[in-house]
């Protein structure tokens, strides 16, 4: 009888071993870990693409007053974009309007809107991006015995109804106007708010349409008149006021100072991607801030009034 449940108690326990032997999951062995998924559960990220590299070039022709301001943009958008190429030239406003009408300049610059120089069917076909204010004044030879002078003042000196600085509280000296062509935007400006009127091209007056020289010649020439942008301003002329009224950002914004015009980048259309990432640096604060304000600019923000291709004053 002991015999008989040893042996019975033998087979169970047999029984339950194998049992306990046996994984009830997967019907393998105990000890062999689950199968697992060999690929990664880790979220992938791509790499982020390297900006796209600006390529190409530009030429920008036209007014001599805004071209110091363009060239040293240009000049510091060249050395962040190494791609890109970008020429700038004068030649005055209405050079700089003709050459982007007909595509052979990227960007225009003018002192002028593109009305005051082209038909209207080709003024329609550009694109006006305004980057600043320039303000212009009549100057003198820094040895003219005169500070300021008035609007009919001047108009009699541009007319040559007047000749000789006597005549105007000066010295006994012939008058010596240097005088801009017929396509400066420089002009343009000058005679339609300093003026008031067109002018002719008087005999004996000497004609340059480089800001530059127009400053080298009248610093240089006894007697000499003209008028330059505030930005061509230096000792070796004389700046003279007008009407009692000083040639200054503060006066041109208030609208005390009425000899002021837009600064005009002008394209035919909307601009290339080059063209566009240069015009949009131009109103950066970087350049309105720093060179529009270096070089005798006005920025278009400090503006306390706007003016429209008539004329008329609006305050903001």
């Amino acid at each position: 009888m002991k015999k008989t449940v040893t042996l019975i108690m033998a087979i169970v326990l047999t029984f339950t071993l194998a049992a306990c032997g046996k994984n009830t999951n997967n019907g393998g062995n105990a000890s062999t870990p689950p199968a697992t998924n060999s690929a990664s559960t880790e979220p992938t990220t791509e790499p982020t693409p390297e900006p796209k590299k600006l390529e190409g070039s530009i030429l920008a022709t036209g007014s001599s007053a805004l071209q110091p301001l363009v060239d040293q943009a240009s000049k510091a958008f060249m050395d962040a974009n190494s791609g890109v190429t970008i020429q700038v030239q004068g030649g005055g406003s209405g050079t700089g309007l003709t050459q982007v009408s007909e595509g052979q300049s990227d960007i225009g610059n003018s002192d002028v809107y593109a009305e005051e120089k082209l038909d209207a069917d080709k003024a329609g076909e550009l694109v006006d991006h305004q980057v600043a204010v320039v303000a212009m004044a009549a100057v003198v030879n820094p040895k003219v015995n005169v500070d300021t002078l008035t609007k009919q003042q001047l108009i009699d000196i541009f007319t040559g109804k007047v000749t000789n600085w006597k005549d105007l509280g000066g010295d006994d000296q012939k008058i010596v106007i240097i005088n801009r062509p017929s396509s400066s935007g420089t002009r343009a400006t000058f005679e339609k708010y300093a003026l008031g009127t067109k002018t002719d091209d008087l005999q004996g007056s000497i004609q340059e349409d480089s800001s530059g020289t127009v400053r080298k010649i009248i610093g240089e020439t006894p007697g000499a008149i003209g008028y330059l942008a505030l930005s061509y301003l230096d000792d070796s002329v004389k700046t003279l006021a007008y009407d009692g009224v000083a040639a200054n950002e503060e006066n041109v914004a208030n609208g005390t100072y009425p000899v002021w015009a837009y600064e005009h980048m002008y394209t035919k259309g909307e601009p290339n991607e080059v063209a566009k990432a240069f015009l949009d640096y131009m109103m950066t604060d970087e350049v309105q801030d720093g060179a529009v304000v270096e070089l005798g600019y006005i920025p278009a923000k400090k503006m306390q009034i706007t003016r429209d291709i008539e004329g008329n004053i609006t305050k903001k």
